[in-house]
């Protein structure tokens, strides 16, 4: 045992996780994601990826994702909100590409590209789904290039959507935005010409913003490695000027894909690369994972260029443990999954009867596999510590603060056998503890521990 923790502990360390306050890279460790789409709603950031199946060689990509966060650095996965099965006219089970979501009239557009059907919209009431087609068709099917959709609206509220690998298309949005008016056209400023130069590079994976009355285009630059480039124009329409990387390529990760917002006076850069696939295999497969990095704007509106996915994301806030915690929300986790369990009222037989929950849960926890939950605040004394919990084979979650060997501050002992749809709360006392401190939830005993839902702490 003791050998896996220094084995961790080292791990920690070389990829950055030691550093307080910081975000590491990737962001999600419990799936494979890619694509980042994401949404700044009221006091929340929404990032939707795309996801890729634990056992794809190519494109495996079946749904899309959800994951939350208020503070930068703790996410909490939201689990699956759309699925390729939303569209009844597409008629594969494979090819839920990089998706784009973006709000207005009070409620929420998702733009889905499914390679060979088009690109597709879906509509939900809130950021969280149902989502559902409103047209039953394609809104966009105008050529193999019809990949990577991304929506902007201007301050005059016309919506623009954009798309294309390896050529950049667009159309005005009608106001419904789930129509558009005019033709589709082709950019002409980053086109590609045979026989011409390329100064933008551009291959995929547009999105675009506006800052202080520019227009920014940022997009996945060269292949490969595909690095991040970007453009600027005066209209939303073009021409682009090409202004540089904003980060090169690396070997690290074949290809990228922007995702750009504003969160609480910061400007961030979502892509992803390779990093938890390489740390099992050395072959390469289309296993991503979700990255972030802050970006700096130069006083002339350029943006300083960045280095390959380090760990300079600061924390922006405190988590409170005093409000209850879903498991499923952490900075770092190492050897768990998440799972959507649906928990059923039983009758005296034992069959299903009525549905009581829907639940987001840690599994696949073994002895050894931890979750770190980063800048808890303990800004009153805590007494205990509630978790909710169904047993497998029982064990112990033991509570520790600011290392994964550092006090222990509570310990949970878990008990019972074969209960995986029962689900009970458990008590245990904690020990004083004041101020800001990562927390880390460690989990011991044999075989497959248990399921975890949520965790809370209590006080006087």
């Amino acid at each position: 045992m003791m050998n896996r923790i220094w084995f961790t502990l080292l791990l920690l360390s070389a990829f950055g996780f030691m550093q307080p306050g910081q975000a590491q890279n990737p962001i999600i460790q419990t799936k494979y994601t890619a694509d980042p789409a994401p949404m700044v709603y009221k006091d929340t950031v929404f990032l939707y990826t795309s996801h890729d199946e634990d056992d794809a060689f190519g494109f495996k990509m079946r749904n899309w994702l959800l994951y939350t966060s208020t503070d930068m650095v703790n996410w909490r996965d939201r689990g699956i909100i759309a699925s390729l099965k939303d569209f009844k006219w597409v008629t594969t089970d494979n090819g839920a590409w990089a998706p784009q979501i973006i709000a207005r009239n009070n409620k929420f557009y998702m733009y889905c590209p499914m390679p060979g059907f088009g690109i597709g919209v879906l509509v939900a009431d809130n950021p969280y789904g149902p989502f559902k087609d409103p047209i039953g068709k394609p809104l966009i099917k105008n050529s193999s290039d019809d990949i990577d959709p991304t929506v902007f609206i201007d301050d005059d509220g016309q919506a623009y959507l954009y798309w294309g690998n390896p050529n950049l298309y667009y159309v005005r949005l009608n106001g419904d935005m789930i129509s558009y008016s005019g033709s589709i056209i082709k950019d002409p400023t980053i086109a590609k010409v045979k026989g011409m130069p390329d100064p933008y590079h551009y291959q995929e994976g547009p999105w675009v913003w506006k800052r202080n009355g520019r227009y920014y285009l940022a997009y996945a630059s060269t292949c490969c490695p595909e690095g991040i480039g970007y453009a600027t124009s005066k209209t939303p329409a073009g021409p682009w000027e090409y202004k540089g990387m904003i980060m090169d390529g690396d070997k690290r990760s074949s290809g990228n894909h922007p995702g750009i917002i504003d969160f609480k006076n910061e400007s961030y850069l979502f892509g992803f690369d390779y990093a938890i696939l390489k740390q099992n295999m050395s072959k390469h497969y289309e296993r991503r994972s979700v990255c972030l990095e802050k970006i700096t704007y130069n006083p002339d509106g350029t943006i300083q260029k960045l280095p390959f996915w380090s760990k300079n994301v600061a924390q922006v806030g405190t988590l409170d443990p005093f409000n209850r915690v879903e498991a499923e929300t952490m900075a770092y986790s190492e050897g768990l999954k998440t799972d959507l369990q649906t928990e059923w009222e039983r009758n005296v037989s034992w069959d299903k009867g009525k549905k009581i929950a829907d639940r987001i849960i840690l599994t696949n926890i073994n002895n050894g596999d931890f979750t770190k939950v980063q800048g808890v605040d303990f800004y009153r004394q805590a007494t205990s510590v509630e978790v909710s919990v169904a047993s497998m084979d029982g064990g112990r979650i033991e509570f520790h603060a600011d290392k994964i060997d550092g006090p222990l501050i509570a310990n949970v002992e878990v008990t019972g056998k074969g209960e995986g749809d029962v689900w009970k709360t458990l008590t245990a006392p904690v020990k004083k503890i004041s101020g800001v401190h990562d927390l880390y939830i460690v989990f011991k005993g044999q075989k497959e521990l248990f399921y975890f839902d949520w965790w809370k702490l209590n006080s006087k």
